[in-house]
């Protein structure tokens, strides 16, 4: 099963997993992981403001996933068109366009952003 995180899971899985149920947290060593480039840009933001502090460079933390067999999840035309389909429930950029990738891919993803439930998309917490 391929799941796709949200940009809070990822963090947590890799700094707080008691945070994530333990279901999810299993379902998530399971499977094939996904972490948008979308994700990465909102965590340097959000480093760079100052809302976030990461245990090491952001450089290091995406090679350390990928080695353990994350894929990164590219932005494509297909997903920015997506947007379009998506009523206006929430008003994110970040979150919308997770969710449009989740829709293109047909890939759950794996937040507890319960905005997530309002659109026809799988989510996974």
């Amino acid at each position: 099963m391929k799941l796709l995180l949200d940009t809070h899971t990822f963090i947590w899985w890799d700094r707080e997993p008691d945070l994530i149920p333990p279901a999810t947290l299993q379902l998530i060593r399971q499977s094939q992981l996904l972490l948008s480039l979308v994700s990465l840009w909102e965590i340097q933001i959000k480093t760079q403001l100052g809302k976030l502090n990461l245990n090491m460079p952001l450089l290091d933390l995406v090679e350390h996933h990928q080695a353990n067999g994350m894929e990164l999840l590219t932005i494509t035309l297909p997903h920015i068109l997506a947007l379009e389909q998506l009523p206006q429930h929430h008003r994110d950029p970040f979150d919308r366009l997770l969710i449009a990738q989740g829709r293109v891919e047909s890939t759950a993803i794996v937040s507890r952003d319960s905005i997530f439930k309002s659109y026809d998309c799988q989510v996974v917490w």
